[in-house]
């Protein structure tokens, strides 16, 4: 190995020395999905906020059980959203949901009681306190700490806030990103017919959508030919944008055209390293400009983007939103795996349920750095350390999510393949 080039856990933890977590701003609770939570919430109120039918019925009372046999006179009748009634003596009529009257303390259902008249009903069963009552604090108490710091708010946690009338919630402000692609080659107009030697930009549309997934506001996207005055233009139109990080595409390596590390040097920016022993994306380069702005010089190959954004990118961003590291799932491999030594591999991988009923994890054929169509079958990311260079089947390998805020979900072996 190169002795300037850096081993990934090196790397990373220069990334994520030079990664800080960014403020909050308070967000409407009706707009944060996805967003990171930066303090925890408290309850301001009891959930339920009353005691409550469980079910259409009628609410007693008594010092034990209420037996069956028992006749009672009706004294009213409790909807849902009804509000305070104060019971005397015998049983409400109450619908699901409805306010429990003051004095009461116990439902039955209505297929457990008979009319007897228009004004009073007989018991079939017997009735024990709080039964099919929903107590006021059941579900959440006055005072209780319902969601932690770093919460990626969910719809299910939406629920809980609507519940308990939270109207806006503090989250992490989202990493400002820049997307710069470079090269003469890239067509970005889908309908522009290819001339000799030009190729449609992926890598571009790929960020755009992916940064977003892992809580970053993209606020510039720019392809340039290969020229170092109109890279240097786009870096200051991104900073003009309010970037305060940005990732580019191609042009990091050691070729005629690649010309980043060049302008980042002219443009006062510090290198804090540049390749490191990965695969894909050796020639990866980070870099912090003035006003700690963090530049990621991803290489040009589509996969060598992929893995960039994913393993140096992502944790970054993590960082930034007030998140902790990831923690990868450990699953066995299907097959035996082997690779060259002294790289770190990050692998197009299918996590899935084999035949028996396992959770395994295959590494996906076509794993150059130029195949695009076994990203699209992958739904996980497998990572072989740099020390080794053969693993056999049922082995334990790290698997990551295809982004860091989406786990990995197994599914069944793909189409073709056996399980």
């Amino acid at each position: 190995m190169n002795q300037d080039t850096l081993p990934y856990e090196n790397a990373l933890r220069i990334v994520l020395d030079a990664s800080t977590r960014l403020s909050s701003e308070d967000c409407p609770t009706a707009a944060c999905l996805s967003r990171v939570l930066a303090t925890p919430i408290i309850s301001t109120v009891d959930l339920p906020p009353f005691d409550n039918s469980a079910m259409d019925g009628f609410a007693l009372r008594g010092d034990s059980i209420v037996h069956a046999g028992t006749e009672l006179p009706i004294e009213g009748e409790q909807a849902a959203g009804d509000g305070i009634a104060r019971a005397r003596a015998g049983a409400w009529e109450i619908m699901t949901g409805a306010r429990v009257p003051d004095g009461l303390d116990r439902v039955i259902p209505i297929e457990q009681t008979e009319r007897v008249s228009s004004d009073s009903v007989r018991l079939l069963a017997d009735v024990t306190p709080g039964q099919n009552v929903r107590v006021a604090g059941s579900d959440v108490a006055h005072g209780e700490k319902v969601l932690e710091a770093g919460t990626v708010l969910q719809p299910q946690h939406l629920m809980l806030l609507a519940a308990l009338g939270v109207a806006k919630v503090p989250v992490g402000v989202r990493p400002r990103v820049a997307v710069i692609c470079t090269g003469r080659e890239l067509v970005d107009n889908p309908a522009q017919t290819l001339a000799p030697g030009q190729i449609r930009n992926s890598n571009g549309p790929f960020l755009a959508a992916r940064l977003p997934l892992a809580g970053a506001e993209v606020v510039h996207v720019e392809t340039v030919g290969d020229d170092a005055a109109a890279f240097e233009a786009a870096l200051q139109r991104a900073l003009n944008a309010g970037a305060k990080v940005i990732v580019t595409s191609g042009a990091v390596s050691m070729g005629h055209y690649d010309f980043v590390p060049q302008a980042l040097e002219r443009l006062g920016a510090q290198t804090l390293f540049h390749k490191v022993a990965i695969r894909p994306g050796k020639p990866l380069l980070f870099a912090r400009l003035p006003g700690d702005v963090l530049l990621f010089g991803l290489p040009g190959n589509p996969i060598a983007v992929a893995v960039g954004l994913r393993f140096f990118v992502e944790p970054a961003l993590r960082v930034m939103l007030g998140l902790p590291p990831e923690t990868p799932y450990r699953v066995p491999l299907s097959k035996p795996y082997s690779k060259k030594p002294r790289l770190r591999f990050h692998l197009k991988s299918h996590l899935h349920i084999d035949a028996q009923g396992r959770l395994a994890v295959e590494v996906l054929e076509g794993q150059e750095s130029y195949r695009i169509r076994p990203l699209s079958d992958a739904n996980a990311w497998a990572v072989v350390p740099a020390d080794v260079d053969a693993l056999p089947a049922g082995a334990l390998v790290d698997v990551h999510g295809v982004g860091h805020f989406e786990f990995p979900h197994p599914d069944f072996p793909l189409p073709g393949r056996a399980a």
